[in-house]
This record gives structure tokens, C-alpha cells and sequence, in this order.
């Protein structure tokens, strides 16, 4: 699927619950349909800095896309990374550099997370990208990943 549609699907499924509370649990709910990381992959190297909570963040290459796996160790947070998951895992390196995860401004979801989350976050989206851009770079012959 092309990550507009994902993008725009996403915007679509938030447009149609009511409030906050239910965006919430929706959320939540997300995140609880996601795989549990295999404990050998939580490991501090796999964490990403600047939440929070505990987020740990994979991603291998396969067939010239970017397949992320995700974990964290609170309900909000596994939501919100299953979320960036949803939108990026399955991406060539170039479209996940290329494209921001617009629909955190359109679902009004920056407004309603707490400062510390929003951080969290935008670093789920850094790590991402830089995995993108590590892999762009294999992909090129640019440099070993």
C-alpha cells in the first residue's frame, strides 16, 4: 500500500471516532494488537532515546523496503509507535525519508499528547528515519549497515 493512502486511511479511521477519550483507547487497542518484540530484541541498544517510556525500535531490510518492529512498556506509547509502524514498516528507505507522518497534525493528535509524549514521539520518528537513511545508504554501496 502507498503510504498516502496509509496516511490518509489513518486520518479517515480518527475521523470517525467521536472525542479524545475514544481516540485514546482506540489508540491504546492498536497497540495491543501488535506483536510483543521477542525479548532478545529488548535490549537497550533497540531503545529509542528521548521517551519516556521504554520504546524499543527494530528494522531490517527486505527486498529494498524497511520492515519495523516495535515495543514499549506502556499501553499509550505501544499505540502510538504500533501507529508509526502501520505508517512506515514496509517502505523503501527513500519514501520514509521523503515523507512526514502528516496525519499527527491532522487528527489533532499533537495538541493532545503531553509535552514529554510529544517528544517521545517525534524521537520515534528520528530513529526511523535514520534507519531509513542507513539503509539508503546500503542500498547505494555508500557505506556498510
Amino acid at each position: 500500500m502507498e503510504i498516502q493512502d496509509i496516511q490518509n486511511r489513518i486520518i479517515r479511521e480518527f475521523e470517525l471516532l467521536e472525542d479524545w477519550t475514544e481516540r485514546y483507547k482506540y489508540i491504546i487497542k492498536h497497540g495491543s494488537k501488535m506483536e510483543e518484540l521477542p525479548k532478545e530484541h529488548r535490549v537497550d541498544a533497540n531503545l529509542v532515546k528521548g521517551c519516556q517510556s521504554q520504546v524499543w525500535l527494530t528494522a531490517e531490510l527486505e527486498d529494498g523496503k524497511v520492515v519495523f518492529n516495535a515495543d514499549s512498556d506502556a499501553a499509550i506509547t505501544k499505540g502510538l509507535v504500533s501507529l508509526m509502524v502501520r505508517f512506515y514498516s514496509g517502505q523503501s528507505p527513500e519514501v520514509i525519508l521523503d515523507t512526514n507522518p502528516e496525519f499527527i497534525e491532522k487528527i489533532g493528535m499533537a495538541q493532545h499528547l503531553s509535552p514529554t509524549r510529544a517528544n517521545g514521539l517525534a524521537s520515534m520518528v528520528k530513529q526511523m528515519k535514520i534507519y531509513a537513511m542507513a539503509y539508503k545508504a546500503k542500498l547505494t554501496g555508500n557505506v556498510d549497515v
